[in-house]
């Protein structure tokens, strides 16, 4: 029978540090980004990207790297972000520059969204959590 990682009650030996996210304008997404998630950079931000940390230290860390290839049709990773108060935030992103791409949908929990530079991210709807826990 496997082990489960972690039955040992040691701590796991690896874990997310950084989400990468490449885009055309580090300075305008890291604006926007900052203001999304109040993050703020771990060190001065540099003209080929910037990573933007979590004050409190609980999220993972927010690479924004410079690159000249545009968001790709077929995409495989985005960013799901949890809210206990989905309409709220949605209405706040899309002030900060967000664009709608799919509303919700009848049995749906989320809204797709894109960044200024078109990555597309998910605000999903976590009415009764906070950080990530049943409240």
């Amino acid at each position: 029978m496997a082990k489960v990682p972690g039955e040992s009650g040691r701590p796991g030996k690896l874990w997310i540090g950084s989400i990468v996210v490449d885009c055309t304008d580090p300075a305008r997404m890291m604006a926007f980004w900052q203001e999304a998630l109040h993050y703020v950079p771990r060190e001065p931000p540099e003209p080929e990207g910037v990573v933007l940390k979590d004050p409190h230290g609980q999220g993972p860390n927010l690479t924004l790297n410079r690159s000249s290839e545009g968001p790709l049709d077929d995409y495989r990773l985005h960013l799901d972000l949890y809210s206990s108060e989905p309409e709220r935030e949605v209405e706040r992103l899309l002030r900060l520059g967000a664009r709608l791409v799919r509303p919700a949908e009848a049995g749906e929990d989320f809204v797709m969204l894109s960044d200024p530079d078109g990555n597309l991210f998910d605000v999903i709807d976590k009415r009764g959590w906070t950080l990530g826990r049943r409240a």
